[in-house]
């Protein structure tokens, strides 16, 4: 847990070594090219210093690829009169850290004793520059209190970074150069090229002389001063990454650019990416008045979206756990269609586009993992990395008995994601009216995964109907199931959309859908086909009871008594064992009220709330899905519930700084950062679009004073505001 000591302000006052990587996922900075967790720039022991970059993946056992861990810009070693600073060491008299959100700088105070009684405070500040994606910097200041002496600074770049032992780099070539150096390496299977260089300044009452050693794949350089008492010294250091993805000739690009950094200013350069970071929050800030604790949650949430988010890079996605932890390997999942997209669609629709053109650069993938399992059209893959194929792993070892393996489904059967690609398009081009990304890109889309659906589906003669067997929903504590509402009505929605997109393009582009038309080899009777597909695919409801059933069978599954199993401190999937899990109603989150959101129109205002009050005591809240508890809040809200809409809504907002789940040193949970904002806009704003435009049906928490947020409609910045 991390102080509140402002609304833009994240606060620790205490070090605490049991929780490093916990502060480390916090401490998270990133400008949409690069991501660096909040690790010293000394090291720790047993930490997780790691900074990704978006694209450079690299091959890994079990799991196809992963985000290969970069060569470590930060790596500062600080001696203070021939002792090794580290707080691992000594004595830490005072420490405190804090993440300005406003201006995304990263700052640490410590007053430390050594070994041998010597007293010094050092200055830490570090930014990832929003106004230069490919450069960052830190500044130390360092001022003896009880000592005469010398300082010696080692800075380097450090090609020996690891992802938790694997190591992704082979070092090609290297130099240091005056008052830097410079590393040229590249990934072992992949081959992605990346140039990484640095410039160190030490500015010191006395003079400082420079030693250099080129160490093979760790080139440093070395500032060392003579200091006194009372004196303060000042040491920057710029580094700059360029790779193969987005440079021809990555060490070229950064040669050129060490040029330049020795005349960079920290503050001319600092301040051009603090401006940088205000027009961001000039587009997105929400504001709550009355939740000083809700505010900053808040905030920290989408000022790590607005981190993670790739603004000149429309060939990567957003991962699961952004650009902050090892967890899921940087894979991307539906998280990002369904959960992160509408806040940059309706805040940032340039990011948003960029996100989605990955997708569509990546149909080839979708188009040839259909094809595998002998279907037609495009099926995404559950888990994605740089091309587009299936990355899901098929065997993983168990959580509880390493021996063992656990067969992993979701790779095979949870198939919604081709759906929710073709969503998270629709509702894109609603929010834009961006015709050009439609007509060149996401109609194609849209087409192949209604063609996917078409195939998938299977006719039962007997009941005069299309059902989809053998899949897993969003609630992945019950495998295997046929029918899954979730599923269904997406697929259903998605072959509704074609023939929608279809008709615009008819009337509208004709010679656009003549070309598409062909291309696609679209004869009428396939999309005859199509029709009666949609026309007759199941979907489970009662009228009776106003009930929609999750899948097939699952009113059969064992009821259980949720709180009978507190207190506990795991998921009941963990409690009782997958197979356990799967025989009981217990959901991981509730695809029944997911489905709801996405299509508000197809159900009353009372089937939603008998759904929601049905499901919600039957989900597994504190320990399933991080994903869940933001639906939870819309759906509370919408049916008139604003106290529940309001602890759904905390859960979610803690599920990082709290640590919630205890699972937060393995990044960001991105999908629970984007429901937020969904929970704001959607669910307490009530904000829906009709025929006559935006309205809003509020739905405040009671000790909520205001609420204020801003969208992008068709080119346009709206405002709104809503007072109890």
């Amino acid at each position: 847990m991390f102080a509140l000591s402002n609304e833009w302000t994240v606060q620790d006052t205490l070090f605490d070594a049991a929780r490093l990587h916990h502060a480390e996922t916090v401490f998270t900075l990133g400008n949409g090219y690069f991501g660096t967790r909040g690790a010293f720039e000394e090291y720790y022991p047993g930490e997780m210093r790691s900074t990704f970059l978006h694209g450079v993946f690299d091959d890994v056992p079990v799991s196809f690829t992963e985000l290969a861990n970069a060569p470590d810009w930060m790596d500062l070693e600080i001696l203070l009169a021939k002792e090794r600073f580290g707080l691992d060491s000594g004595v830490v008299l005072e420490y405190s850290r804090s993440l300005d959100l406003k201006t995304a700088t990263l700052r640490r105070v410590v007053r430390w004793q050594s070994p041998l009684g010597r007293v010094t405070r050092l200055e830490f500040e570090r930014f990832a520059s929003l106004a230069d994606e490919h450069l960052a910097g830190v500044r130390l200041t360092v001022t003896p209190e009880n000592y005469d002496g010398e300082v010696e600074i080692q800075a380097g770049v450090n090609a020996d970074a690891d992802n938790l032992g694997l190591k992704h780099w082979q070092a090609l070539s290297q130099s240091t150069i005056r008052q830097g150096a410079w590393l040229h390496c590249q990934t072992r299977a992949t081959q992605v090229g990346l140039a990484g260089g640095f410039h160190l300044k030490v500015k010191a009452p006395g003079r400082t002389r420079y030693a250099r050693w080129n160490v093979r794949g760790h080139p440093t350089l070395a500032g060392i001063t003579p200091v006194n008492r009372g004196q303060p010294i000042t040491a920057v250091k710029w580094f700059a990454y360029f790779t193969s993805r987005d440079q021809k000739d990555p060490l070229k690009a950064l040669r050129r650019k060490l040029t330049y950094l020795p005349r960079l200013d920290w503050e001319s350069a600092h301040s051009a990416h603090c401006l940088a970071w205000q027009a961001e929050w000039d587009r997105s800030d929400v504001v709550i008045e009355g939740d000083p604790e809700a505010q900053l949650a808040l905030r920290f949430n989408l000022f790590q979206l607005l981190s993670a988010a790739p603004r000149h890079n429309e060939r990567v996605n957003i991962g699961a756990k952004t650009l902050s932890g090892y967890g899921y390997r940087g894979h991307s999942f539906w998280d990002t269609e369904i959960f992160m997209l509408p806040f940059f669609t309706y805040t940032r629709p340039e990011i948003a586009r960029n996100l989605l053109s990955y997708r569509y650069h990546n149909l080839a993938g979708a188009r040839f993992k259909a094809l595998g399992n002998k279907y037609c059209g495009a099926q995404y893959p559950w888990e994605s990395a740089a091309t587009g194929e299936e990355v899901t792993p098929t065997w993983v070892p168990h959580y509880a008995d390493r021996s063992k393996l656990i067969r992993i489904w979701t790779g095979d059967i949870e198939i919604h994601i081709s759906a929710d690609v073709s969503y998270a398009i629709w509702q894109y081009w609603q929010a834009t009216g961006d015709d050009a990304f439609l007509i060149g890109r996401g109609a194609e889309v849209i087409l192949e995964t209604a063609r996917f659906w078409a195939c998938r589906a299977e006719w039962v003669a007997e009941l005069d109907r299309y059902e989809i067997s053998d899949v897993i929903g969003p609630d992945e504590n019950h495998e295997h199931v046929n029918n899954n509402v979730y599923t269904n009505g997406m697929a259903r929605w998605n072959l509704q959309t074609a023939f929608a997109i279809i008709a615009w393009l008819e009337q509208e582009h004709p010679q656009h859908w003549l070309r598409l038309r062909r291309s696609l080899h679209l004869k009428p009777a396939e999309l005859k086909a199509w029709q009666h597909v949609s026309d007759h695919l199941y979907l489970a409801y009662d009228p009776q009871t106003r009930l929609v059933e999750q899948f097939e069978g699952y009113f059969q599954r064992k009821d259980i008594d949720l709180p009978a199993l507190e207190p506990r401190q795991e998921s009941v999937q963990s409690l009782l064992g997958i197979e356990g899990a799967n025989q009981v109603q217990v959901i991981k989150q509730p695809d029944v009220l997911m489905w709801m959101y996405l299509q508000p129109n197809l159900y009353d205002k009372e089937t939603l709330r008998t759904n929601y009050d049905y499901y919600t005591a039957r989900t597994d809240h504190v320990y399933g899905s991080s994903l869940g508890p933001s639906i939870q809040a819309i759906m509370a809200a919408w049916v008139g519930k604003p106290a529940d809409a309001y602890e759904h809504f905390m859960r979610a907002a803690r599920a990082d700084l709290f640590d919630v789940r205890g699972n937060a040193g393995d990044g960001i949970h991105g999908a629970s950062a984007g429901g937020l904002w969904q929970a704001i806009v959607f669910g307490f704003g009530g904000l829906k679009h009709s025929e006559t435009g935006w309205q809003t049906s509020p739905c405040l928490p009671a000790h909520w004073k205001r609420l204020a947020f801003k969208i992008m409609d068709q080119g346009n910045l709206r405002s709104f505001e809503i007072t109890q």
